[in-house]
């Protein structure tokens, strides 16, 4: 499932209203469920899934949960955005969920730290499962926060690159770039410019890009984003400067900020056909693994590869990783149905069969160990490419953080106003963003 980009104020409209959570969700989370799992009850879950096959993915997952709980129904609601989830968790009452699934893993800080999503440990401990072996250890990582674990991973995304093979015979390039360096020569050469764009371009390296975002660039770079107190590290941080610098140079190679956003206004939509990916306006793309199967629906007149995303030249021994984010799941805090709630989040979430079968369906990496090496799991290459990028050990998501995922729009506002030369000196807008970011984290708390 493609995860809608977030705009920077919709972005912080979602962390504002997780922070009005922090009056309505007190108590022990996880150890207020007194509920008999084995009597009759309905329980509401809601998701974000709205495309009709992903719809119907789900649908069949949950029915199959009813014929192996035949005591508990579930009512399905669609498409929920996270403000609503929010607003649905705060106000509590009888049309709340019981469970919830969001997309945004940035969110998952937030919901830990205010308890708006109850403690799954004591739920985990009495079912024998111990997170760190039946997930995915990188996606185990991103579903908790300083310990507690208020989430657990339904399925995950794995970002890599795409490439139009045509493209790269016509240019005489035989094989993915591994390093930046390299890949920098091969979107100068993928670049067919004109007077004013361009016939082809290699690679869109600008921050408003379709996914060119300044944490799944990050991931690349093994950037730290905070340091052992907790406090923003950018600064710091050689990773995070030679980003910035690494992508403000590629943009300069490209034909500079203005002519590429020229271009890039002018693109199609990321989730309709005109994907410029698929309309061969753009050569190589920073993407997650249902793009190959939307290229395939799309029918494209070109065959496309895929491979990681490559890393600086002196990380070139950890090419093969890549950035992880996907769906997570948990029990809303003011349930009064957790323990029932918990036989639902633990089969979709755990069940091998299950989770094998909705990868399958809406073209998702596996999140359990069991489900990656299952043989019924989909042995399409473009999609294996990014079943071995969710594996690799440096693979990663972005830190947990009691402010949700503000901290990354700060670090991309800088990376606006830098490519952009409203910001001159790097090592100030460095500067100023940590402090911006340790305000804003101490606000939250």
């Amino acid at each position: 499932m493609p995860r809608n980009r977030r705009t920077t104020a919709a972005a912080l409209a979602a962390t504002a209203a997780l922070s009005l959570l922090v009056p309505a969700c007190t108590g022990s989370a996880g150890s207020g469920a007194t509920d008999d799992p084995k009597a009759n009850t309905t329980l509401t879950f809601w998701h974000g899934w709205s495309a009709p096959g992903e719809v119907k993915a789900i649908e069949a997952n949950i029915r199959a949960f009813e014929d192996k709980h035949p005591n508990i129904k579930v009512r399905i609601v669609k498409g929920i955005t996270d403000d609503k989830l929010n607003q649905a968790l705060r106000a509590g009452g009888s049309n709340a969920p019981d469970v919830v699934s969001s997309f945004t893993t940035d969110n998952v800080g937030r919901f830990c730290a205010t308890s708006a999503l109850a403690d799954l440990g004591p739920f985990l401990g009495r079912s024998g499962i111990d997170p760190a072996t039946t997930f995915l250890p990188q996606m185990a990582k991103y579903t908790e926060h300083d310990g507690k674990r208020c989430a657990v991973p339904l399925l995950g995304d794995a970002y890599g690159l795409y490439y139009n093979k045509k493209a790269f015979a016509a240019a005489g390039i035989t094989t993915p770039p591994k390093t930046f360096s390299e890949f920098d020569e091969v979107a100068k050469k993928l670049t067919r410019p004109t007077a004013d764009g361009y016939e082809q371009l290699g690679f869109m390296p600008n921050f408003q890009g379709y996914e060119t975002t300044f944490e799944h660039y990050a991931a690349q770079f093994g950037v730290r984003y905070f340091d052992g107190s907790g406090k923003s590290n950018l600064a710091k941080d050689p990773a995070s400067k030679a980003l910035f610098a690494w992508q403000k140079n590629l943009v300069g190679k490209l034909g500079g900020f203005r002519k590429l956003e020229r271009f890039r206004t002018g693109l199609g939509d990321e989730w309709g056909p005109k994907h410029p990916f698929h309309t061969g306006q753009v050569a190589m793309q920073l993407d997650g693994e249902w793009r190959g199967k939307m290229a395939s629906d799309a029918r494209l007149p070109f065959e496309i590869g895929a491979a990681p995303l490559p890393v600086p030249d002196d990380q070139v021994a950890e090419y093969g990783k890549g950035y992880l984010s996907g769906t997570v799941l948990g029990i809303a805090q003011v349930s009064k149905k957790q323990n029932a709630a918990w036989e639902l989040v633990k089969y979709l979430s755990t069940d091998t069969d299950a989770v094998v079968s909705f990868a399958n369906a809406i073209h998702n990496v596996p999140s359990t160990v069991a489900a990656l090496t299952s043989p019924k799991l989909n042995n399409d290459p473009l999609y294996r490419t990014f079943v071995d990028i969710a594996q690799h050990p440096k693979s990663a998501h972005a830190p947990s953080s009691v402010n949700g995922g503000a901290f990354l729009l700060t670090a991309q506002d800088l990376g606006v106003r830098y490519e952009s030369d409203r910001e001159k000196d790097l090592d100030a807008g460095l500067r100023k963003t940590d402090a911006q970011v340790d305000k804003d984290n101490e606000q939250a708390r």
